[in-house]
């Protein structure tokens, strides 16, 4: 094990508290509309003395909402004036700003939040829900500031372009298992660690077989047991293709090989994630369910931030269960592990038809085990990926663009079968 530290230094290591600040820290909140940005600015809100929003970028559906925000700069990917948030801000300026208090600067356009991302800042919280993230933490990463990562799909489909200028520890993961083991692991060296345990809530549909799979339905994928996240988010949970994505993650973050990164299935949720020692202890990151706790690590730390999310009664009885994970019915994390030990374009390629094929699933158009049955189709027509230094942002969105391409035919073609 004490060759682990001859390997790069991992893109996030709690060790390191990268670009340390006094005072209060400025920070840029990417999707701030979406669930992560709202919880995000309530944790800025109850914490005046730390944190204070600067920017914001949103994509527009709520404008109301992102005019209540009040950041002093907000960005739109429309170019359209008539869809950017000006006239809601404007006819809410009594309302939101006050009388006089001058509107926040506006920009509009596919770059938007691209340019938000490289302001002067102490850290860029991306929330953003989608490859679409790539640019905004790439610019984040070049412009030096600390990164508080929502966004996975950016460091899986981007993995090597993030890894090329990312410096050691300038990114703090935000997702609930990540920022577990961001925890867990400051309590050893890298050399010490044996290997990573990711938990998974198994979704709704834990413990059962593949063949009582064929038949479930969108209203069954969406009633998840612990999470009240978005459609897309809650059937990757169902698939388990969500957990495959943060083995990836996990992988590109640590850099730990994918044959010492384990999932486990944890239906209460309430450990995030854990570290096994080669001493034999395991240390295990618990809350009850609630992602502040992980934004607050990705803009306090080093430092926690006091009551940022409810803690355990430990007065009252509890049961805690796992439970190995049954690939045979959920096969969608092993395919992940091929896909990232490929990596190059093909972590792109399976993030892209993964999406295509939850829209067809969304709006009846494939079984729900046609998603990942689709997804591995696609994966393996795409061969050997373009990989190493030579990869670009615009080899990613080729990729991208060709996997959903290819995924809404094979989703078509399976339509038009069942039909016959």
């Amino acid at each position: 094990m004490g060759g682990m530290s001859d390997s790069p230094a991992p893109l996030a290591d709690p060790h390191i508290a990268f670009d340390p600040s006094e005072g209060r820290r400025d920070i840029v909140v990417l999707g701030s509309t979406g669930s992560i940005g709202t919880q995000a600015i309530d944790l800025v809100l109850r914490n005046p003395d730390r944190f204070r929003v600067t920017a914001l970028s949103a994509a527009g559906g709520r404008v109301g909402l992102l005019a209540e925000q009040r950041g002093s700069c907000v960005s739109t990917p429309s170019r359209s004036p008539a869809k950017t948030p000006l006239p809601a801000l404007r006819e809410a300026r009594g309302a939101q700003y006050g009388n006089g208090e001058p509107l926040p600067e506006i920009l509009a356009g596919p770059d938007a939040a691209t340019q938000l991302a490289a302001s002067p800042c102490h850290t860029v919280l991306n929330g953003i829900t989608g490859s679409i993230g790539l640019a905004p933490t790439l610019a984040a990463l070049e412009a030096g500031r600390t990164l508080a990562l929502a966004n996975k799909e950016s460091l899986i489909v981007g993995g090597p372009l993030v890894k090329a200028i990312a410096k050691p520890g300038q990114i703090i993961p935000v997702d609930s298992e990540h920022a577990a083991l961001f925890q867990a692991l400051a309590g050893g060296t890298r050399a010490d660690v044996r290997k990573l345990v990711v938990t998974a809530s198994g979704g709704p549909f834990r413990g059962r077989t593949k063949a009582e799979l064929a038949h479930v339905t969108r209203e069954d994928a969406l009633a998840h047991p612990t999470w009240a996240m978005g459609p897309v988010i809650t059937v990757n949970s169902a698939t388990l293709v969500n957990k495959g994505l943060e083995v990836i993650e996990a992988h590109l973050l640590y850099d730990i090989p994918f044959d010492r990164i384990e999932v486990v299935v944890h239906p209460q949720s309430y450990v995030h994630s854990m570290v096994e020692f080669t001493d034999g202890s395991t240390l295990a990151q618990a809350t009850p369910p609630d992602m502040r706790g992980p934004i607050a690590i990705g803009i306090g730390w080093p430092e926690r931030v006091p009551d940022a999310a409810p803690a355990f009664d430990w007065s009252k009885a509890s049961t805690w269960e796992f439970y190995p994970l049954d690939e045979d019915a959920f096969p969608s994390v092993g395919l992940a592990r091929h896909v990232g030990t490929l990596a190059g374009t093909a972590p792109a390629v399976f993030n892209a038809a993964n999406e295509e094929c939850v829209d067809a699933f969304l709006a009846g158009r494939l079984p729900f085990t046609g998603i990942v049955d689709t997804v591995a189709a696609v994966v393996a027509e795409h061969g050997t990926p373009r990989a190493g230094t030579s990869l670009t942002v615009a080899d990613v969105l080729e990729a991208e663009a060709w996997a959903r391409a290819r995924a809404r035919e094979i989703a078509e073609q399976a339509t038009a079968e069942a039909r016959a």
